[in-house]
C-alpha cells in the first residue's frame, strides 16, 4: 500500500467516524487526506471503492498483528485470546468510540459484502491454523479444524455484533474459547 493511500485511508476513518459514511464526500476525503481531488478519484471511483479498501486494509493490519502476537505462543487458550482481541474487541471498541457507528456498519455491510466475506475467511483461516494440529482429536468428536474454525470466527463476529457490553462480549469469547478448548482435550476429565 502506497502512502497516499494510507493517507486517504486514515482520513476515511477519521472522517467516517467524524460525520458517518453517508455526510462525507469524496471532495472532503480529498482535503482531510491532503491530496487533490484528481489524486482520490484515481485511487478510488468512488466513496464504495474507499470502503471495500478500508475493510481489506484494517483486515490485513489485524491479520499482520495476529501473526504476529502468535509467534511463538504454543498455548491455544492464549492463541485465541489474541485473536479474539484483535479480531471482536478492538473492532467492538472501535465502534463503540464511534458516534456514527451505525451508519459506518451499514455502509459496510451495503457495500462491502463480497470483501467483509474476503476479511472473515482470512480470520477463519487463521483459527484453523491454530486448530490443525488438534485434527485428530477434533476427528474423534466427529469434528474437522475447517468445521471448528467456521463456527468460531462466526461466533465471535456474531458476539461482537449482539453484545450488550465490552464485558459481555469478553464473557462471550470466554466461553467461545472454552469449547474450543473442550473439544481439543483428550482428557476429558478436565
Amino acid at each position: 500500500m502506497t502512502d497516499r493511500d494510507k493517507y486517504i485511508l486514515d482520513a476515511a476513518v477519521r472522517l467516517f467516524s467524524r460525520y458517518g459514511v453517508k455526510r462525507t464526500s469524496m471532495g472532503d476525503l480529498a482535503e482531510e487526506a491532503g491530496v487533490a481531488r484528481q489524486t482520490l478519484y484515481n485511487a478510488y471511483k468512488n466513496k464504495d471503492d474507499v470502503l471495500r479498501a478500508l475493510i481489506r486494509y484494517h483486515t490485513d493490519m489485524a491479520i499482520d498483528e495476529i501473526k504476529a502476537g502468535l509467534d511463538g505462543v504454543q498455548d491455544l487458550g492464549d492463541q485465541l485470546d489474541i485473536i479474539f482481541n484483535r479480531m471482536s474487541v478492538a473492532g467492538f471498541d472501535l465502534v463503540q468510540a464511534t458516534p456514527n457507528a451505525q451508519d459506518i456498519i451499514e455502509g459496510f455491510n451495503a457495500i462491502g459484502q463480497m470483501e467483509l466475506a474476503a476479511s472473515a475467511e482470512k480470520f477463519r483461516s487463521v483459527i484453523e491454523r491454530i486448530l490443525s494440529p488438534y485434527e485428530t482429536v477434533l476427528a474423534g468428536s466427529g469434528l474437522s479444524s475447517a468445521d471448528l474454525s467456521d463456527f468460531v470466527q462466526q461466533s465471535a463476529k456474531a458476539a461482537s455484533s449482539e453484545a450488550r457490553d465490552r464485558d459481555h462480549l469478553i464473557g462471550q469469547l470466554n466461553t467461545l474459547k472454552k469449547l474450543c478448548l473442550v473439544a481439543i482435550a483428550t482428557d476429558t476429565s478436565r
